[in-house]
């Protein structure tokens, strides 16, 4: 992973506008999730609009050409249309013509999964680049009045770039580990769908049960990637983790037995951003240069299905 770029709506809604809209407070958000604002995306913003600026500046900040990419991979839950993929568009809409493009539908650890498919595809020898790209416009899937879900989300859009590189050695993705287990599904869901119902539908959660499944589950799943990489919590440069809850958060700072000042938090400002989460919050350590070229970082994700996985990166390039 060789350069990371982000991009967030311009409107802001912090937790007292919200409260004017819904029956909550500053206090009460905060108090159970940590959140104290959220981006919204303006209207005709698109997810392919957010996932083409973060591509963008990814490129950008990693010197290349949109034709330097061989595949697009867009991990979302929130895409324009039913079909084709948010992937196509951003294609064209950056101008990477010829490069793969497809999109990864595993809601907030879409990241984590796009980032494996991405790298078993250029091991594979599908290219030497790609784009992986997490964005949401989850405003759109939002029941307004219900805040129990609608105070716990955002939209916004991270890419990164991933690169083959000559002499790597213990460069790039060091592991990742994926699992899902769909007796779980109804804990966390969206209540439509094209087959279903036939219009989008809302988030329905049941918070403790969430709550109590990522705290387990990331911290088993960060134990196997650890012991994959053949590393151990003392290894880690930064957490970077999944930004739904600050108590979750925390609980897998604990676990890691990490300080504070290497645990990066973003959920203050963006909220649950959901398959975005995870880059959106890796392209604000490096662009404020917490994060630097040989890093070593860890990534974990829970989402609906369910579906969770953590991989760990040797952030930059050997040649830098």
């Amino acid at each position: 992973m060789t350069a990371v770029g982000s991009y967030l709506p311009a409107n802001v809604v912090s937790n007292e506008a919200l409260s004017r809209r819904v029956d909550t407070d500053d206090a009460w958000i905060r108090r159970r999730t940590g959140i104290g604002q959220r981006h919204i995306v303006a209207d005709g913003e698109t997810t392919a609009d957010l996932a083409t600026a973060a591509a963008t500046a990814a490129l950008a900040n990693g010197g290349l050409d949109a034709t330097d990419i061989d595949l697009i991979i867009v991990a979302t839950t929130t895409p324009d249309n039913t079909f084709p993929s948010t992937a196509t568009k951003v294609q064209h809409m950056i101008g990477a013509k010829g490069a793969i493009a497809f999109d990864v539908q595993a809601v907030c650890a879409g990241f984590v999964y796009a980032l494996d498919i991405a790298e078993a595809m250029l091991q594979g020898g599908r290219g030497r680049r790609a784009l992986v790209i997490g964005a949401e416009s989850f405003s759109k899937l939002l029941d307004w009045q219900d805040r129990t879900t609608c105070v716990l989300f955002g939209d916004g859009a991270g890419a990164a770039v991933l690169e083959l590189v000559d002499d790597a050695s213990d460069w790039g993705i060091r592991s990742s580990v994926l699992h899902a287990d769909g007796a779980y599904r109804d804990i966390l869901y969206v209540d439509g769908g094209p087959s279903a119902t036939g219009d989008v539908g809302h988030v329905r959660m049941e918070g403790k049960e969430v709550f109590r499944h990522a705290v387990e589950k990331l911290a088993a799943v960060m134990d196997e990637a650890l012991d994959a990489a053949g590393l151990c919590a003392a290894d880690i440069d930064w957490l970077v983790p999944h930004q739904a809850n600050v108590r979750i958060i925390d609980a897998m700072q604990k676990k890691m037995d990490l300080p504070n000042d290497r645990v990066v938090r973003t959920v203050e400002q963006h909220a649950n951003t959901s398959a975005a989460s995870i880059p959106l919050a890796l392209a604000s350590a490096v662009g404020d240069g917490r994060i630097g070229n040989g890093d070593m970082v860890a990534m974990e994700a829970i989402g609906g299905g369910l579906v969770w996985g953590a991989a760990l990166v040797k952030f930059g390039r050997p040649d830098a």
